[in-house]
């Protein structure tokens, strides 16, 4: 199975969009599905960072994709090195 790292909210989009096209479904089927508008999962599509957690986890589980998080091996300089610095 492919993997995808996502490191910038400019890539979301992108990988979401792929992945219900790899799915077979159009953003209508998808929106039948969500119980929202197909302009709702267009707006989605182009601009994933500003929907809420519990949306995104819905569509990805309907994508059959799931969201994997792991600890790089070397954190970046812009990664806090404390969570509770956030």
């Amino acid at each position: 199975m492919e993997e995808f790292t996502i490191r910038t909210t400019e890539q979301l989009p992108h990988v979401l969009k792929a992945f219900r096209k790899a799915a077979g479904l159009t953003q209508a089927d998808v929106a039948t599905r969500l119980g929202v508008t197909q302009q709702t999962v267009s707006a989605l599509e182009r601009n994933a960072e500003t929907v809420s957690t519990a949306r995104l986890m819905k569509l990805m589980d309907l994508l059959g994709v799931d969201w994997v998080m792991r600890a790089r091996e070397k954190p970046s300089a812009s990664t806090p090195g404390d969570l509770n610095e956030w």
